[in-house]
């Protein structure tokens, strides 16, 4: 059951009702309700996205309204057969298929169109089984970050810091502190994200959201090679320029030690000036995916 399954990754993650309920901004109890099936389509819907939680076998679209939508269609159910079989009004099933109304609605429409839904399987862990309770505990090597501050200049904010950190920003948000940076606004001229790798693509959207909000002017994100999600080749491709490196990156884990990633790394740079990619290029081997935006060239 969807619910039982948010349950299930919510706990394996680690969090707890009351921090999931924090980073999505309500209260606690709205997350204890959700997983007893009661509750709204918008709650469930944002408490999927903070977890990475996707279904499959629904069908295409965007998000999970379009999803229904079209997976409706493309069953040629009509809004009226639906309803003579689910019980729900018309109005009910228009209102879920545009990412409004109830759970309870929601799990009984998905009984007749999607049976087969299920979440899709998360992402592979990338360290080996040996790495894999600290793999998120790996930090950005001194030598590597000397070439981001000599291009880019100093760093204002560091919304993902660790204390064992070595990057230097003048802002860090830090969770051992009270601080979420995918929930605390980000400000300054320029963000340097070293992110979770079990929790690459939260990042890059957050990343993306801040700058298109204009919190900060430039953000420069560290994050594994993989693109292969549709919000990179539909929003990253468009709005960022990519710097795939050359080699591979000794990031030292909690206890100081040096270990090179097991796979490769890129820069997915918003904002990026272009006098500031020809400085990094300049210092650190790779090559360019630039974005492909209509105002690329003004940016």
């Amino acid at each position: 059951m969807l619910v039982d399954d948010l349950k299930e990754v919510r706990r394996s993650g680690g969090w707890s009702q009351r921090t999931l309920a924090k980073r999505i901004g309500v209260q606690p109890q709205a997350i204890l309700r959700l997983e007893q099936g009661v509750g709204s389509v918008a709650t469930l819907i944002r408490v999927m996205d903070a977890l990475d939680f996707h279904l499959i076998g629904i069908g295409p679209g965007s998000t999970l309204a379009e999803q229904l939508r079209l997976c409706r269609r493309s069953r040629s159910l009509s809004l009226a057969a639906v309803s003579a079989r689910t019980g729900l009004s018309r109005t009910t099933i228009v209102s879920l298929e545009r990412g409004d109304g109830s759970v309870t609605s929601l799990l009984r429409l998905m009984a007749l169109i999607a049976p087969r839904a299920r979440r899709r399987a998360p992402e592979r862990a990338y360290w080996g089984p040996g790495d894999k309770e600290d793999r998120d505990s790996r930090f950005t090597p001194p030598a590597f970050m000397e070439n981001v501050y000599a291009a880019f200049g100093e760093i204002d904010l560091d919304p993902c810091a660790n204390l064992l950190s070595p990057v230097v920003a003048r802002r860090r948000i830090l969770l051992s502190e009270g601080g979420d940076g995918l929930v605390d606004d980000w400000s300054g001229r320029l963000a340097f994200v070293n992110p979770p790798f079990s929790e690459q693509l939260k990042w890059l959207r957050r990343a993306h959201s801040q700058w298109r909000a204009g919190n900060v002017e430039t953000v420069i994100c560290l994050v594994p090679s993989r693109t292969d999600s549709a919000f990179f080749h539909e929003t990253l491709s468009i709005d960022a320029d990519t710097y795939f490196l050359q080699g591979r990156v000794p990031f030292l884990n909690s206890s100081g030690k040096a270990q090179q990633t097991p796979f490769a790394l890129m820069i997915v740079m918003l904002g990026a000036s272009a006098e500031q990619r020809a400085r990094y290029e300049e210092l650190v081997p790779g090559r360019w995916l630039l974005r492909s935006g209509a105002d690329a060239s003004k940016r």
